[in-house]
């Protein structure tokens, strides 16, 4: 009668981080191949699941400000703008270094003056079709958030793309 083992000391494939310590599910009266595989493919089904390993990582947003932004026209990218005003499904805002840009979409309501990421294509040189919008509150660190966008697409960019 003894506990049902999942991968042991071993992670499962290999490369991955290794198993946290959970207790055994179940102490089963007898020992069967077809219990024993049912159970591991439920945990690793979990533990994919819980690692975000079905992350969709084809498209990365590149980080861009509203200068880089006009490299990127048809490509997906991410900016943080400072909104300054709301007509409709569009949105007016200042990006990091101070410029001007126009953020299409359905945006939730955020107050004026707040920081929201944008994550969409890029329109034109001026404006984001956005599909994801972030609030990131009323203070924000725009000079290290352009600070980013320039290293992510200079110096550093085999690290972001």
């Amino acid at each position: 009668m003894g506990a049902l083992t999942f991968v042991g000391n071993t992670p499962f494939p290999p490369r991955h981080p290794p198993l946290p310590n959970f207790p055994p599910y179940f102490d089963l009266p007898f020992k069967s191949p077809d219990i024993d595989r049912f159970f591991r493919r439920q945990f690793e089904d979990f533990r994919r699941k819980s690692l975000c390993w079905d992350m969709d990582t084809s498209s990365p947003a590149v980080f861009v400000n509203a200068e880089l932004l006009r490299t990127y026209v048809g490509r997906k990218v991410r900016a943080v703008v400072q909104v300054i005003g709301f007509d409709g499904g569009v949105v007016t805002g200042k990006s990091v270094d101070d410029q001007q840009l126009i953020i299409k979409g359905s945006p939730p309501s955020v107050p004026v003056m707040n920081y929201i990421e944008v994550i969409g294509i890029a329109d034109s040189n001026q404006s984001i079709r956005a599909e994801i919008w972030t609030n990131f509150g009323s203070t924000f660190d725009t000079h290290s958030y352009n600070q980013l966008c320039l290293l992510a697409n200079g110096e550093f960019k085999s690290l972001f793309l």
